[in-house]
């Protein structure tokens, strides 16, 4: 069957709208403030962020679908005869920084791409701790694991591959699920996947963010935590390729940059003293492992 752009969009218009219930609700003081805002060149979106909350420092929810002629640079470096197609890109894309350090910063994003008679699925989510806990990550592959089932290990490999400061020799956090270019199955049960991924966000993160959001905390976890989003900024403007494409498309900057926490910290050449709460992150969770796999149930 050929793609339905229209039930993509419907799709993703709900998923963003679930997704914010569910985090105003868990937060409980904050609500967030939505943009709908047009690109002159085709298409639009709406942006929404959620600020200063009693559990969510920050947390941005948006939805583009935009539209040109021309496909940007970042679309086309690994498709070349896709270069000056026109193009449809629809997508929900989040990321939530949370207040107290031992809840992980959170990430999610399912996309959907048309260039000419072209088109493709992408998305994914993945976790970033900074005081770890093993049950929690184990539950957060868990939860990709059901949603992804036979493409849980190719998905899981290629999110660590992904997600990874290579200036840094460095993983961004634990991981979980990425893919891209998802099509070989035809339209219907590539679009029923990135389904799959979205409606699991909320299921493997939220459960964590319960357990964790009251745990005792002081300054010495907060300057931990704002140090290590600097790293979060590092990987998004570095690397993230759907930052590359929102701004070589022309894209709403203020929606592109939403993913970036409101505050960070930088230390020049800092390391933790070994032993501590702060370098068991780099020791145990920081290294690839087959969370999914792990006995602690």
């Amino acid at each position: 069957m050929p793609p339905d752009l229209n039930a993509v969009r419907s799709y993703l218009l709900a998923l963003q709208d679930s997704i914010c219930d569910v985090l105003e609700r868990e937060d409980g003081t904050a609500r967030f403030k939505e943009d709908a805002w047009t690109r002159a060149e085709g298409g639009g979106g709406r942006s929404r962020v959620l600020s200063e909350g009693a559990v969510f420092e920050k947390a941005g929810v948006g939805f583009s679908h935009v539209s040109g002629a021309c496909l940007p640079p970042s679309a086309t470096a690994s498709r070349p005869e896709l270069a000056g197609k026109p193009f449809h890109a629809l997508g929900v894309s989040l990321v939530i920084h949370p207040r107290n350090p031992f809840v992980p910063t959170s990430h999610m994003n399912v996309r959907f791409f048309q260039a000419g008679d072209t088109w493709w699925f992408g998305g994914g989510f993945d976790l970033t701790p900074y005081y770890g806990f093993e049950e929690d990550c184990a539950h957060w592959h868990r939860t990709a694991q059901a949603a992804t089932g036979e493409h849980y290990p190719r998905f899981k490999k290629w999110c660590d591959d992904y997600f990874y400061l290579k200036h840094r020799a460095e993983p961004r956090g634990v991981g979980g699920v990425f893919f891209d270019d998802f099509n070989a199955p035809g339209f219907a049960q590539s679009f029923a996947l990135m389904r799959a991924v979205g409606d699991a966000f909320v299921p493997a993160y939220l459960p964590i963010v319960q357990k964790r959001r009251a745990t005792p905390q002081g300054d010495r976890e907060r300057d931990f935590q704002l140090y290590r989003r600097g790293r979060y900024v590092e990987f998004n403007l570095v690397w993230d390729r759907g930052t590359h494409f929102g701004l070589q498309s022309g894209g709403r900057t203020e929606s592109i940059l939403m993913s970036l926490p409101p505050l960070a910290a930088w230390r020049y050449d800092w390391k933790p003293d070994p032993g501590t709460p702060e370098a068991r992150l780099y020791d145990v969770f920081l290294k690839p492992r087959n969370w999914a796999d792990e006995s602690n149930h």
